[in-house]
């Protein structure tokens, strides 16, 4: 594991040796001598990234991060179904059924019959869905490229490689806790 660097006295701030940024402590052994590494970095990335971009897009649009989740499935893809909004969002399907509603009350989305399942729904972006879509994206990915620029190009594409990599075995995980 890297050196952690030193604690600057009176205080609950370290000099990280690695990034040579201040950083608290506690966090400097969870992301350096943490024996579940892997896990506390990925989470902790992922905080750096989600918190920033949902409270702008709260602050903005007046949309929790379940509604926007929903948003940005039918902008990647329009014309699905809640349940593949379900499969693939990684919240409870009460919640991402609460998000749907919502939106349809706030017209972003709408609710067609699938002409192939007459039993079904799919779901579509309103006009003013997509325009909050088309204004919110750009940030989004003007703060991945903020945290990502601090690796090189060629570094870039072996992260991406290697995160590509680990979603494709990941099927494999368990996804509940072991009831051993």
């Amino acid at each position: 594991m890297p050196d952690t660097g030193t604690t600057i006295a009176g205080s609950s701030v370290e000099i990280d040796a690695l990034t040579g940024v201040a950083i608290h402590p506690l966090i400097a052994v969870k992301l350096w001598e943490n024996p579940c590494w892997f896990s506390f970095r990925i989470n902790y990335l992922a905080l750096r990234f989600n918190v920033p971009v949902y409270g702008r897009i709260a602050e903005h649009h007046n949309l929790s991060r379940p509604e926007y989740v929903v948003l940005y499935s039918l902008f990647l893809r329009d014309a699905i179904a809640a349940k593949d909004v379900c499969a693939t969002a990684g919240f409870p399907k009460n919640t991402i059924s609460r998000a749907i509603q919502k939106l349809l009350r706030r017209r972003l989305i709408r609710r067609a019959t699938d002409l192939s399942d007459r039993r079904s729904f799919l779901l579509r972006l309103t006009a003013e869905g997509r325009r909050i879509l088309e204004e919110s994206t750009p940030p989004m990915v003007a703060h991945e490229k903020q945290m990502l620029a601090g690796l090189s190009l060629g570094e870039q594409q072996t992260l991406s490689r290697l995160l590509a990599k680990l979603v494709v075995v990941s099927p494999d995980c368990p996804t509940s806790p072991n009831r051993e």
